[in-house]
């Protein structure tokens, strides 16, 4: 009777001391890193994954503004975080790819210090100009361009950004000298293009859809391999006359290393599940955002690829890393 009552204690002892990770996932709250202040590119698509996610998981998903250094703050906290599931990042194109190469020394290995889940969400950038610029399409641009090198300028959000590698790419490809100017985020960009300040701006497409509308910008092409949805009308640079081009801002949930794959599978799965769903897609749509969804070994291949494209493209144009 004794040994009976022994060997009770002895299995609640166990049961009470069973670690964490033998529970079933997610037993809590799981925290989603967003590498920027609230209301930007990553902070939207973030902040709508990570509500559905919690629904899914059954556990809530929080959102945790980390900004600052192009990313790399929020992103190397990701990185040294618990490989337990239970954080998580929304990276994008700028931490997890192009500051690899922008950056001298960075804190973290974009490579090798994350697993990668899922490719979320992509947009293009949106080539427009100030209506009294004259030229409405990418020939007459280049022609322009060629005509009178280093009279167009175009706008960006800041050395490194997505705006101003597009630019670069497009300079690069379609030997048309345009000169950068750089601002300090989008904000500013937009507000001396609007004025006619600077004629070009290789913008995000959520960030420039309402001028576009309002007239108060020229679109003239989107920087994607493909049209977008959102205005299917406007062609692609490379099919409007710059063969090769395509340069669109993507984000796409990470782990950190060595998470459980268990965990990778759960989350994939479930991202998967919400991606495929039409009225998020519409949502998503609405702003400009291209739904994707991919396996985490076309992420990898992916955030690869990218860190050698843009990496040439730094190097090319000459930028040095900071």
């Amino acid at each position: 009777m004794g040994l009976h009552v022994l060997d009770a204690c002895l299995l609640a002892a166990l049961a009470i001391s069973a670690p964490a990770h033998s529970q079933v996932y997610p037993a809590k709250p799981i925290r989603m890193i967003v590498g920027y202040p609230p209301g930007g590119g990553t902070d939207i698509v973030g902040r709508m994954l990570a509500r559905r996610l919690g629904e899914s998981l059954g556990q809530s998903v929080v959102v945790e503004n980390r900004g600052g250094a192009s990313g790399n703050i929020g992103t190397e906290l990701a990185a040294r975080a618990t490989p337990d599931g239970y954080t998580i990042l929304m990276g994008n194109v700028a931490p997890n790819a192009i500051n690899v190469s922008l950056f001298r020394q960075l804190p973290f290995d974009a490579v090798t210090d994350f697993a990668p889940v899922s490719l979320v969400a992509s947009t293009p950038n949106i080539l427009v100009v100030h209506p009294s610029t004259p030229v409405r399409t990418v020939k007459e641009l280049i022609a322009l361009a060629r005509a009178k090198p280093g009279t167009l300028n175009f706008a960006s959000a800041g050395v490194g950004s997505s705006s101003h590698l597009a630019g670069e790419l497009f300079r690069i490809l379609a030997a048309a000298e345009i000169v950068h100017v750089p601002y300090k985020g989008a904000g500013p960009a937009m507000v001396d293009v609007l004025s006619g300040q600077v004629q070009l701006y290789f913008a995000t497409m959520p960030a420039a859809m309402a001028h576009v509308k309002s007239g108060k910008l020229a679109p003239v092409a989107v920087t994607s391999a493909r049209r977008s949805q959102a205005l299917p009308g406007l062609p692609t640079i490379a099919e409007a006359g710059v063969p090769g081009y395509e340069a669109s801002t993507w984000y796409g949930v990470l782990a950190p290393a060595h998470t459980p794959p268990a965990v990778i599978d759960r989350l994939h799965a479930d991202i998967v599940k919400i991606l495929a769903d039409p009225p998020l897609r519409a949502r998503l749509a609405d702003q400009g955002f291209e739904p994707v969804g991919s396996s985490p070994e076309e992420f990898g291949a992916h955030i690869r690829s990218e860190i050698a494209k843009w990496g040439k493209v730094i190097r090319d144009a000459g930028i040095r890393p900071e």
